[in-house]
């Protein structure tokens, strides 16, 4: 296969991007790295260095005490800086050994302690820790002093790069598709400018991308180093290579050095910038000789780092801020339009569509409701726009922006000089519904640093082939075809807050239309009932007046009229009965259900009920007996509550065998009073009682004139009382309804 097989440069390109960076088993050589056991402090692992730095072999201290390599002074101040409960703020700890100083640092990863120990007699830029202080208060109030995001960025840069003496300090901006952009830099003259380039995502792979998220710096100072490695090469605890991610030392990879090789530096020193826990950016600093910048300088920088994330993650949200508030006062207006609008939200915001337009910078418009679509400014085609609507609405989102379409959604590329950006909201209904913004394409040419579509480099070694980093960072223009300005955050606010107002505009306007029907219903019952009952009471009394002409015990026709008339009258009555519950369950669903109470003397209700119930009950020879506790009064409406007991007692009536027995009771319950109507009947099946104050819920056997009405009006008149209305019952034992009403002391 050739190595330049294009199959073979994607599989090669893949194993780089997953490459085990933090894993490399080796460290850089500007110091020596030991893992140790706790609570002993054993040594488990060494770096291959220590002979030719303390003058001993691995072999001779793995196993043994940090004392046998450090002695017992240095091994117990590194035992007592082991007590504390975190080492990031933890004061310098140095060593010496063999007449080499070190500076001591200690991490814990994965269930093992790792000490690092960092040479401090290499050549390096000298450090006045005074002065150092000194300017790190001055840069931090420069910092603090930038009015805008690119001048804060310049500042840093020109202040890191005084500070540590790299030839250059760049700032690095990942972009969302992956790539990233230099947006500041301070160089010497001697150095290629990089600013304003872009520079492709495989030149800081996933895997590199998430160490940086996790460690706040990096150094290399010096990419020809020879790496060290671990002895031995796995943990001997687990068996597993260690995991080096928070590691000072750690060796990188080593196309990484060549890639620092061809860019024309010999030394590094990258410091992360996040917003929140994602990794927003990198300071990128190069040399182009060996550079070794010491702890202290380090610290100052890695501070920088995170002041400067504070900031831009601060002054990122003054700035969406401000665009929010450019937004209100069209936001405003567009909502006006829609709470005036006569029909439907959509109306009004058609009503000023360069307006809308106007909110988002947008070219062209498209608003659909049902069948119905308006375009205004540049759009494409109304066939192409349904189709588009259509995908978008497969996507679920209810706010949808993109700045390259046809790069999501391919049919876009056909109008992409009409909307090669789109951003767009619907409403949660059921007709086909949204507003579409577009905008035009916007050609321009992006410079990259070397070629964006060969961002790495295949040749052969020793006959094996291999992935190489670029050689060339010459600037290289890219024509970018299909693609609008992007959308802001303003201006997704502007959306998602238009598709708040619509939705609660239109909930508004179904309410309302729902009101209007159940006045309308309401109207249209009461005014059939008046109207129904003065003729049915008409119809009842010439019944009565036609039966005295004619008898039950005449000839046959007379008898027959007699009891057609008979059957008119009951029909008539029960009329009237529905009409009455017709009306009462309108203005129980429309929450006017009105009750007039008064204090009443609960055995006087009892009375009455007893005497119009009594002989419905001995026509069927079943038992009624009331059984009231003395001198109880309740604050009731009379007609209300003795509707509700007529209506309970006569369904027992109703369901309760000849010679049953209904037992109705009033007692005290705290501050109401508890009705109780129990009966010997049959029961109410369990799969029904959960149901049975539902409206127009009935039993269907032995219930031929039911009409589901009785309960749930009984309810509803316990509920105006403030009291609840409850059902137990057990197949063949019979039921008992209980409800309650305030009690009068």
């Amino acid at each position: 296969m050739s190595p330049h097989d294009p199959a073979l440069f994607k599989q090669l390109l893949a194993n780089c991007a997953s490459e085990p960076i933090q894993y490399p088993g080796a460290i850089q050589p500007h110091g020596v790295l030991l893992t140790l056991s706790e609570p002993g402090l054993e040594l488990l692992q060494v770096s291959a260095n220590i002979e030719p730095l303390f003058g001993v072999q691995p072999a001779q201290v793995l196993g043994q005490p940090l004392a046998c390599l450090l002695g017992p002074v240095q091994a117990a101040s590194i035992a007592e800086a082991c007590t504390a409960e975190s080492f990031v703020d933890a004061s310098p700890l140095r060593v010496s050994i063999q007449g080499h100083a070190f500076e001591a640092l200690l991490h814990r990863h994965q269930g093992v302690l790792v000490l690092e120990l960092e040479r401090q007699d290499l050549p390096a830029m000298p450090v006045d820790d005074k002065a150092t202080s000194r300017n790190l208060g001055r840069i931090l109030r420069n910092l603090q002093a930038a009015q805008s995001l690119p001048a804060l960025y310049e500042a840093c840069v020109h202040e890191i790069q005084r500070l540590t003496g790299y030839d250059r300090v760049l700032i690095y901006r990942f972009e969302a598709q992956g790539h990233g952009q230099v947006i500041a830099e301070a160089s010497s003259p001697a150095m290629e400018l990089y600013n304003g380039l872009f520079f492709p995502a495989s030149d800081i792979p996933e895997q590199a991308r998430e160490l940086y998220r996790r460690n706040w710096l990096r150094i290399i100072p010096d990419a020809d180093y020879t790496a060290v490695e671990l002895v031995p090469s796995l943990r001997p605890d687990t068996g597993q290579p260690l995991d080096m991610s928070f590691a000072t030392l750690r060796s990188v990879s080593p196309v990484h050095c060549e890639y620092m090789r061809n860019m024309g530096v010999r030394s590094s020193m990258s410091v992360s910038l996040l917003k929140g826990d994602r990794l927003w950016g990198l300071i990128t600093c190069g040399h182009r000789t060996p550079l070794y910048v010491p702890p202290e300088l380090r610290s100052a920088c890695q501070t920088l780092g995170q002041v400067l994330s504070l900031q831009i993650s601060a002054m990122e949200a003054l700035e969406v801020s401000r665009q929010r508030e450019t937004k209100l006062q069209t936001l405003a207006r567009l909502n006006g339009l829609m709470i005036n609008a006569q029909d439907t939200v959509f109306e009004g915001l058609s009503a000023e569509p360069q307006t809308l337009m106007d909110m988002v910078d947008a070219s062209g418009v498209a608003i659909i409701e049902g069948t119905t679509l308006h375009r205004y400014g540049k759009c494409p085609e109304p066939g192409q726009i349904h189709a588009l609507h259509a995908w978008l609405r497969a996507q679920g989102e209810p706010v949808f922006a993109s700045h390259h379409l046809s790069s999501v959604y391919a049919p876009a590329a056909d109008y992409q000089k009409e909307a090669s950006g789109v951003l767009a909201m619907s409403l949660p209904k059921p007709v086909d519904n949204g507003v579409l913004w577009f905008r035009r394409e916007v050609k321009e040419s992006i410079p990259w640093s070397g070629n964006p579509e060969k961002p790495l480099d295949m040749s052969d070694a020793e006959g094996t082939p291999r992935l190489r980093p670029r050689t060339s960072f010459e600037i290289w223009k890219v024509e970018v075809a299909g693609i609008a300005a992007p959308w802001s955050h303003g201006d997704l606010f502007a959306a998602q807050d238009l598709r708040r107002s619509a939705l609660e505009n239109d909930l508004a306007r179904q309410v309302l239309r729902e009101q209007q029907a159940v006045r309308a219903r309401d109207d249209l019952v009461a005014v059939v009932s008046h109207d129904l009952r003065s003729p049915m009471t008409v119809i009842s009394m010439l019944c009565g007046m036609m039966q005295k002409s004619f008898s039950s015990e005449g000839p046959h026709a007379s008898r027959r009229i007699s009891s057609a008339l008979d059957t008119m009258q009951q029909a008539a009555s029960r009329m009237n009965v529905l009409l009455e519950d017709l009306l009462d369950t309108s203005k129980i669903e429309a929450g006017r259900y009105t009750i007039a109470p008064r204090v009443l003397e609960v055995s006087q209700i009892f009375d009455e009920a007893y005497t119009l119930l009594a002989p419905l009950a001995l026509d069927k020879a079943v038992e009624l007996v009331f059984m009231p506790c003395l001198d109880l009064r309740v604050n009731a409406d009379p007609e209300r509550l003795f509707q509700v007991l007529s209506n309970l007692i006569g369904n027992a009536i109703k369901f309760s065998p000849k010679q049953g027995r209904i037992t109705v009771t009033a007692e005290p319950c705290g501050s109401d009073i508890a009705f109780s109507v129990r009966d010997s009947g049959e029961g109410i099946a369990p799969e029904q009682l959960p149901h049975i104050f539902d409206r127009y819920w009935t039993l269907k056997d032995n219930n031929p004139s039911g009409t589901g009405l009785g309960l749930y009006i009984s309810q509803g008149i316990i509920k105006a009382h403030g009291g609840v209305l409850t059902a137990e019952s057990e197949v063949g034992q019979g039921s008992e309804f209980r409800f309650t009403v305030p009690r009068v002391l």
